[in-house]
């Protein structure tokens, strides 16, 4: 059952999209955006050529239609039924970009690998982005949830950030205007961040190196990397492991359809067939549950899931199989 319709969205927007010079596509599939292959249809995507192609897209879009930012898809689960309104999905073209901006300061797109970070500071010696080496994500995103990994986080590291507001206002924020904390940051909801300026440290280029290296090493010796999955799916509660519950709540291998939890690393789930967003979401849920029952912690999603239930597929909080 369809239950978006790009082209009608995409007639409704009138002749202002002539003059557009990104990507417009209706209905256009999330299954080949996320990295877990699975979800419905973006009701209209639209990929601008750079930002003034964005500001000026935002200006014509009426701030009814909904506005879904997406980066490289590695973080996110999408809902069978799609996304309404219009799925912001940014270029590599024209927001790709990774370059020096001062000593010991990098500049990059916000659709940048992390790993660009990493690889741009090392061949510089600059210190303090290692870390960046083993996250699979990109910067806009790196920035929305203060991505962090092997003892480093993005909040040391960012001085500003260049971002877009829903009415296509150019905006700069500093590292106190976002507000940072545990893979969370206060930055107003609809801003669409573009570019940020990132600051570490003198550095050995044989040591960052090093470090880059152990990073990797570790990544690819105890998560499924080369699997279909979306990285880290819970945060780590204060004082806890989210890894450690679920498998204390027997959750290791766990599977339903075509969703399985990790059994290499068992807070990573994984498309292991032809998972549907809704086996994943259900897998998910039925984690929390039995967690919650044998620790008496409620886990919290760091997948972002976004998008519609289809009708009769909804997954509720905490619905799943009940432990004896």
């Amino acid at each position: 059952m369809k239950q978006v319709d790009g082209e009608k969205l995409l007639a409704s927007l009138g002749s202002g999209v002539k003059d557009i010079r990104g990507r417009l596509t209706p209905d256009a599939p999330m299954d080949r955006v996320t990295w877990f292959q699975a979800g419905g249809l973006a009701e209209l995507m639209f990929q601008p050529h750079d930002r003034d192609d964005l500001v000026a897209f935002l200006k014509i879009l009426p701030e009814e239609v909904p506005l879904t930012v997406v980066g490289v898809g590695s973080n996110l689960l999408v809902r069978d039924g799609g996304i309404p309104g219009v799925v912001l999905r940014l270029s590599a073209k024209g927001f790709g970009q990774v370059e020096l901006a001062g000593e010991n300061r990098i500049r990059a797109g916000a659709i940048c690998p992390d790993k660009y970070i990493a690889a741009m500071a090392m061949d510089n010696n600059i210190g303090g982005f290692h870390f960046y080496y083993g996250i699979p994500g990109s910067i806009g995103g790196a920035l929305r949830m203060n991505a962090g990994a092997n003892g480093g986080d993005t909040s040391q590291r960012v001085v500003e950030v260049e971002a877009v507001d829903r009415k296509g206002n150019i905006l700069t924020l500093s590292n106190a205007d976002m507000g940072y904390s545990y893979r969370h940051s206060e930055a107003a909801s609809d801003l669409i961040f573009t570019s940020a300026v990132f600051e570490g440290y003198p550095g050995d280029r044989a040591q960052i190196r090093a470090d880059m290296d152990a990073v990797r090493h570790h990544r690819e010796t105890v998560q499924p990397v080369k699997e279909k999955t979306g990285g880290s799916t819970f945060k780590n509660p204060e004082g806890h492991s989210a890894w450690k519950l679920i498998d204390e709540a027997g959750c290791r291998g766990l599977m339903i359809g075509g969703a399985q939890m990790s059994s290499l690393h068992c807070n990573f789930m994984i498309n292991v067939g032809h998972a549907t967003g809704y086996d994943l979401e259900y897998l998910g849920e039925t984690v929390r549950q039995r967690v919650f029952e044998t620790a008496g912690i409620k886990l919290e999603w760091e997948i972002k899931r976004l998008g519609l239930f289809m009708p009769g597929r909804e997954v509720k909080p905490f619905m799943g199989v009940t432990t004896a």
